[in-house]
């Protein structure tokens, strides 16, 4: 039990407000000086819950969160056949991750790796799918970047199963990518490696972000480029090297994914521009649904990026400049334009009969669970401490007042203070309780700190592993942080945790 409070969530004092971490993390930087409070968030703010600071995550995190790696777990396009594969996996704090495993050659000294990991996970913008972490453990090397759960632009665009991409939400993909490489270009990080329409993700709300996965480059050799060569740079094919007006040409070739709803060479689509048959190459899935002058605008662009001489394409500032006028439906939700369901705003019924805990927990009730937290308690610590007679020492007798003092605060409901006084009483250790923690977080749930709040409930279930209380808090937490799925999960984990105990096993 000890162990979980001691490792579970090593932070430092500034780190406190951030989403919580995962297990087993070591925050030490590599030895170059670079500073892991770079890794905040950016000028674009923060998603819902906050991205977490960049980390170093064991190879034991990774393999647990993937299923050993499982195949069914890949989500790169090409499966297991791709040069270096994608799985989806989930940490033990229930957040879904991306991690993309390299080739055990493609990065032979660790540290270099790291020194490059650590450099693009610097970078926080929410028009970014953010790295979180990497591993270097013997000969693997992954990255750890945030889960997008609404498949990639090749697949809504390529790849449609229900509707065609809308004109506006084409110029919202645009325009949020530019915004994207006009970001990193600002914080010196203007190389991105092949891009294409596989490196544009959606995120839960339907917002397109790009993969940072394609800041760092495949091998220490910078040999990214894994697509036909007809829609590669120029200047790539003449020296090898990827530059940061390559990255415009790369946008280019977006641009007209976008426009014609096809994979078009860049030289045949530039012939048809200028012989001035834009309508010819318009997506023909678009039904005309689109305005002839805006087109015509994104095609000149495009013209732009995609010029043979590197110095004659629009820098990233350009490109925002000239996208930004055109967006159309700035308050329609990108989701709706998606035709993708909104994720869901209540968690659904649970599978088991509920509690009366449950119950309030399943309507958000903060008023009833603090009546039912108060009236039951301290009976369900029985069994989770026990102290021989040497031990019951002055400080030990300081921390039981300062307990006493933050149940009179909790029952009062003086929310911060009851924070204050349980804390006296965790910071000193020698006693570990499931209910203090459980009370500690709906203190924060009610000062309006839910990621906080996971944090304490997740360590009570450390402390009580079968404690449906603990599972319950984390399901209120996770539903403020609008982690509604995971919050079902939660609530019906606790459910079945009291239909065990109703049965006979420990569970409450």
């Amino acid at each position: 039990m000890g162990c979980c409070q001691s490792s579970l969530f090593k932070r430092t004092r500034s780190d406190k407000d951030r989403y919580p971490q995962t297990t087993g993390l070591n925050h030490t930087p590599p030895s170059n000086g670079t500073d892991a409070a770079a890794a905040g968030v950016g000028d674009g703010g923060e998603g819902a819950g906050g991205v977490p600071a960049f980390s170093e995550f064991s190879l034991a995190d990774l393999k647990a969160a993937t299923n050993n790696f499982s195949s069914d777990f890949i989500v790169s396009e090409s499966g297991e056949k791709a040069p270096n594969v994608v799985y989806k996996g989930r940490l033990q704090n229930r957040r879904w991750i991306a991690v993309k495993k390299f080739t055990k050659l493609a990065w032979p000294d660790p540290k270099q790796f790291a020194d490059e990991a650590w450099g693009v996970g610097k970078l926080r913008h929410r028009r970014l799918a953010n790295l979180i972490g990497y591993c270097c453990d013997g000969d693997e090397r992954l990255l750890v970047a945030e889960y997008m759960p609404n498949d990639t632009l090749a697949k809504h665009l390529f790849h449609w199963e229900n509707q065609t991409i809308e004109w506006a939400m084409r110029l919202r993909v645009a325009l949020y990518i530019a915004e994207a490489l006009d970001y990193c270009s600002a914080e010196g990080r203007p190389l991105y490696h092949d891009l294409n329409a596989y490196r544009v993700l959606f995120d839960e709300n339907g917002d397109p972000r790009l993969s940072c996965f394609g800041m760092m480059k495949n091998s220490r050799d910078g040999k990214s480029y894994s697509t036909n060569l007809a829609y590669t740079p120029p200047e790539y094919l003449r020296n090898g090297r990827v530059t940061p007006e390559s990255v415009i040409f790369s946008f280019g070739t977006v641009l007209l994914d976008l426009l014609s709803g096809k994979h078009i060479p860049p030289s045949h689509a530039l012939d048809m521009i200028r012989g001035k048959n834009i309508p010819l190459l318009m997506d023909s899935h678009l039904e005309g649904n689109f305005s002839t002058e805006e087109a015509t605008v994104v095609f000149e662009l495009a013209s732009q990026c995609l010029q043979y001489e590197p110095r004659e394409r629009p820098s990233p500032r350009n490109l925002v400049e000239t996208l930004a006028p055109l967006q159309n439906k700035p308050d329609v939700p990108s989701y709706v334009m998606l035709g993708i369901p909104k994720h869901e705003e209540a968690p659904p019924t649970p599978q088991h009969p509920l509690s009366p805990m449950g119950d309030a927990c399943t309507r958000m009730d903060l008023t009833a669970i603090h009546q039912i937290l108060v009236m039951t308690h301290y009976k369900d610590d029985e069994g989770t401490n026990e102290l021989s007679f040497q031990e019951w020492t002055q400080q030990m007798r300081d921390m039981l007042e300062a307990r006493k003092r933050g149940d009179l605060a909790f029952r009062d409901k003086d929310f911060k203070t009851a924070i204050d006084c349980y804390s006296q009483f965790i910071d000193v250790g020698t006693m570990v309780s499931p209910t203090v923690y459980a009370r500690r977080s709906l203190c924060y749930l009610l000062c309006d700190q839910p990621d906080t709040a996971l944090r304490d409930a997740m360590q009570a279930q450390c402390v009580y592993p079968d404690w449906s209380t603990a599972f319950y808090m984390q399901a209120v937490a996770l539903a403020k942080l609008d982690m509604h799925k995971d919050a079902a999960d939660m609530l019906n984990e606790a459910a079945a945790l009291e239909e065990k105990r109703q049965r006979g096993g420990r569970g409450s």
